[in-house]
């Protein structure tokens, strides 16, 4: 029962984080970080922070629904390294089961939306959380890194923020929903794509189709957060770099290696 609680209450402490860093911002910009999670059930779901990255089988690729044609989408997989520091972070895309979550990141990757930008948040006590980075309005070097975490990608082609559902596939499901946590749908089973060590989603504020260019990735296993928040992928190699990145550590480059023949872009 203690066990119980203690997690529960670490839990619960890591979800005040989250709504703490994304109260500030503008009308414009407003795409911040996660909103509260639910704290978990069990503690059999502790953190282990010298887990490896695990990832899910890739899956045949899903039918994405027509409404988000106008939304870039991954119809496969793709390879995305980040340089952090002069070291890369490998990550592996899933666009199989995350088509449109995943399309927007290859996209605003291919874009060089993320050369530059800084992780404006590090969470490592009470117990290993998250690296959060991908504000826009870090580009500018003179921008405080403490005021970052509400802004969005401005789509050049409508000079708009673009903001995508959220979009996360059940285990046994042929299709993710989209728009619902999985609270709000009354689904109980695991999704596809869990929060395991290494994971990378998105981070958006409390509306469920918030999310922009901003990510997190998991330092630990964070199952408390499956199905409230979009993984679309999983680092593969350089985890010994994510544990190192501190607040205002930036993003040299970041490219995509592989898996551009499987981007659908709008009007493609």
């Amino acid at each position: 029962m203690r066990i119980r609680m203690g997690y529960w209450i670490t839990s619960c402490l890591l979800a005040s984080l989250l709504i703490l860093s994304g109260c500030t911002g503008n009308t414009a910009q407003d795409t911040a970080t996660p909103a509260s999670p639910t704290a978990p059930e069990s503690p059999t779901a502790a953190v282990s922070p010298t887990a490896s990255p695990t990832a899910a089988s890739p899956s045949a690729v899903v039918q994405v629904d027509p409404q988000f044609n106008n939304l870039p989408q991954l119809l496969g997989e793709a390879t995305v390294e980040l340089v952090v520091k002069g070291s890369p972070i490998v990550i592996r895309v899933d666009g199989a089961d995350a088509p449109i979550t995943a399309g927007n990141f290859v996209d605003l990757v291919n874009r060089g939306v993320y050369n530059g930008l800084a992780f404006h948040r590090v969470v490592r006590e009470p117990q290993p959380f998250v690296v959060q980075g991908g504000d826009p309005q870090g580009k500018d070097p003179s921008f405080p890194i403490d005021r970052l975490g509400t802004g969005s990608f401005i789509d050049p082609a409508t000079a708009q923020p673009r903001y995508i559902p959220l979009e996360i596939r059940p285990t046994d499901a042929d299709q993710p929903i989209y728009s619902k946590t999985f609270d709000t749908a009354g689904i109980t089973e695991a999704p596809k794509l869990r929060h395991t060590r290494g994971a990378v989603a998105m981070a958006r504020s409390n509306p469920p189709d918030s999310a922009s260019s901003q990510f997190y990735i998991a330092l630990a296993d964070l199952d408390f957060l499956d199905g409230k928040y979009a993984v679309f992928g999983y680092v593969t190699s350089g985890m010994e770099v994510v544990d190192q990145i501190q607040p205002g550590d930036r993003i040299t480059s970041a490219r995509v290696v592989s898996g551009l023949e499987n981007m659908k872009l709008p009007g493609g």
